[in-house]
């Protein structure tokens, strides 16, 4: 009787898979030809002004030297030793190590103070990489490890961010993040990103939404966030010649009053960040400057010497605090003629190592 019943169905179900298939068959061609190109990440939806133009993740403070060594290009080996001097930041040495090809990147970090931290990340396919994160502090200081799983097609980006996850309390705690960004024209780009934490299972748990948007020209790049907080980021970045490169960064947070919910006491607090800032490219050097609404300006000068010898110079002026910071900087990398002649074939043969994605 079952082997009738099985009979019997049989050909509705290969109908309906059938029919599936041909559907979204259909769907994938009719995607395809959109000529959609991947768009890159939530995470770096503003990529082009917060780390590009900006001093932000440039600016450093005291005297600062970086000597490494390059053992090998393919795969990549390399140690380097770091010394700093005045920055409330930065630890007076550490020593780093990495090694790379273009499936696997490993990178090892330790200061004078004991402070160990690690990242790992591979390359499983062209679309599929987990990446991971591991900091440890001495004296039974606070612990991290991060697990990302990223996904990248060829119109769309999709992440999975755990932050010390565990389930030894009886419970799921740790932070979750998912974002996922799609192209829907050759130009633009939308995606959302939600979170999920909990920090003891005594506590409840948290969630929030984030809804992204990029819109990408052939000269210019604006983009806009808005968090389920109140929080709304735009950014607004333009090349004005082949050197020169500018961008704006602007930030409203939106908080109700002592009353709530825009309540009788204080109603709807506004607060709000503005950041312009510019980007020249010279042949041997780089300079960035920006000015914030809160009266600070920075600026950073990056020079190269020699192929292997850097230089740079930053400085910050706080018309607000009445203060100011001045860095200087120099990096030496050390390669033998071996890995020299390697580098060389590689660039006359138009092959280089790519790592996975950091």
């Amino acid at each position: 009787m079952a082997d009738v019943q099985h009979t019997l169905s049989s050909p509705n179900s290969n109908a309906l898979a059938a029919t599936l298939s041909s559907y979204l068959n259909a769907f994938a061609e009719k995607r395809e030809s959109l000529g959609l190109s991947n768009p890159g990440t939530v995470e770096n939806v503003a990529k082009e002004v917060q780390r590009d133009v900006l001093t932000n993740n440039h600016m450093f403070t005291g005297l600062r030297a970086d000597v490494s060594k390059t053992f090998s290009a393919a795969p990549m080996f390399n140690v380097a030793h770091s010394f700093s001097q005045g920055s409330p930041t930065m630890p007076p040495y550490s020593f780093i190590t990495s090694y790379g090809t273009p499936r696997m990147y490993l990178m090892g970090n330790t200061d004078n103070e004991g402070s160990l931290a690690a990242r790992a990340n591979y390359r499983w396919t062209d679309s599929w990489v987990t990446k991971t994160q591991t900091q440890i502090q001495p004296g039974g200081g606070q612990a991290m490890m991060q697990i990302d799983q990223d996904i990248v097609g060829n119109d769309f980006s999709a992440s999975l961010k755990s932050i010390n996850p565990s389930i030894l309390d009886g419970g799921i705690t740790g932070i979750f993040v998912g974002s996922y960004l799609q192209a829907v024209t050759p130009a633009l780009a939308l995606g959302l990103e939600a979170m999920w934490s909990r920090g003891a299972m005594q506590m409840g748990p948290e969630s929030t939404m984030s809804y992204v948007a990029r819109y990408k020209s052939s000269d210019w790049v604006a983009s806009a966030q808005f968090t389920g907080i109140g929080a709304l980021q735009t950014s607004y970045w333009r090349r004005l010649t082949d050197k020169v490169e500018v961008g704006t960064d602007l930030t409203l947070q939106f908080q109700p009053g002592l009353g709530g919910q825009g309540g009788l006491i204080g109603g709807l607090q506004k607060q709000g960040a503005a950041t312009l800032g510019a980007k020249y490219s010279f042949r041997t050097s780089i300079f960035r400057a920006q000015v914030d609404s809160a009266g600070k300006l920075s600026t950073v000068l990056e020079k190269m010497i020699l192929p292997n010898v850097h230089v740079a110079f930053s400085g910050e002026l706080d018309h607000a605090k009445q203060s100011a910071k001045v860095g200087v900087g120099v990096s030496v990398d050390i390669q033998n003629e071996e890995v020299m002649m390697q580098q060389e074939r590689m660039m006359q043969s138009g092959v280089g190592i790519t790592l996975p994605p950091m």
